[in-house]
């Protein structure tokens, strides 16, 4: 075979390859286009601003994600309860460190008795829902660990089940066996062996909300919240769950309400790597029966986990 030949020959090659590979590449390119923009438009429909507008009282300026330390207070509330005044079922603090590219994390007891603003007397934290919403409630964390909450995620109980059933479920370690009631409030219908297991949504959702026989009360149900957070951001990292992202943007943007902005939420991309290294702090303290059952956290264990906080997000109390 000639030399121009043999040239012809490996140019036709390396267009046979060049063909898929550049149809992949633009698969691939359109797809995380498309994403984006089903994620601009679930953040859009998502959108609910504070009151207070978009600075804590207690910064001279607002943060941006992109350049700033911050912190968000993750909601979670069971919009099935009937009665008319939802209670919010779950309450962790998250603060962001964009040197370290560090998160921190620590769950609130819903029976943590605080001073509710405007409320007069102290009362079970998670009442603040019910008072006045995200704001009170934002207002009320606030006060209890003298730092800025700036942005929120609030989250029913639907879009739990429906993001770790679209990432096919979650590994969470059952710290030790139980029954408890699913969804549809129906008695024992979950049942958890101890160790470790892969769960789906119905069972991760009776992994988070029991409390009632766990030894450590409502320390116990927080640590669960926690685990269950890193399991899905763990399994959300994998390569086989970014098919599943379309659906996901769809169930949070059906089930969630937040102050994030979409510029906001790319601008956290640069804590992806250390998501999977969360610290997670805890509140120690004491059960406290009076008109009715409180957890009061013990003011050194408040002071210690105020401090970190404040030092994670190089924030001095004005």
């Amino acid at each position: 075979m000639e030399r121009a030949e043999r040239k012809k020959l490996k140019k036709k090659k390396k267009r046979r390859w060049l063909l898929p590979l550049l149809v992949v590449v633009l698969a691939v390119v359109g797809y995380g286009g498309y994403l984006t923009y089903k994620l601009a438009n679930a953040t859009s429909k998502a959108n609910e601003e504070l009151e207070r507008g978009d600075k804590s009282e207690k910064r001279d300026e607002a943060v941006n994600p992109a350049k700033d330390n911050f912190s968000v207070l993750f909601v979670g509330i069971d919009e099935r309860e009937k009665g008319g005044n939802t209670r919010s079922d779950a309450l962790i603090l998250a603060t962001f460190n964009k040197n370290e590219k560090s998160v921190k994390m620590v769950s609130i007891p819903r029976d943590t008795y605080v001073e509710i603003p405007g409320r007069g007397e102290k009362d079970k934290i998670n009442h603040a829902f019910a008072f006045g919403g995200v704001d009170l409630t934002v207002s009320t964390i606030e006060n209890f660990f003298d730092v800025p909450v700036d942005y929120f995620v609030k989250l029913n109980f639907d879009a739990f089940m429906d993001i770790v059933d679209h990432l096919g479920g979650v590994e969470v370690n059952v710290p030790f066996s139980f029954t408890t009631q699913d969804s549809k409030d129906r008695k024992n219908a979950i049942k958890l062996e101890k160790g470790v297991h892969t769960l789906n949504g119905e069972e991760a959702l009776g992994f988070v909300r029991m409390r009632k026989q766990d030894p450590t009360g409502d320390l116990g149900r927080g640590d669960r919240q926690k685990e269950l957070i890193r399991a899905i951001l763990e399994k959300s990292k994998s390569p086989l769950a970014i098919p599943k992202y379309d659906n996901i943007i769809d169930s949070v943007g059906d089930n969630m309400k937040t102050n994030f902005s979409f510029g906001n939420i790319i601008a956290l991309q640069r804590y992806a790597g250390g998501l999977g290294k969360i610290e997670q702090l805890k509140l120690e303290g004491h059960d406290l029966n009076l008109d009715a059952y409180y957890y009061e956290v013990n003011e050194d264990s408040l002071i210690k986990v105020s401090n970190e906080i404040q030092q994670h997000l190089d924030y001095k109390p004005q």
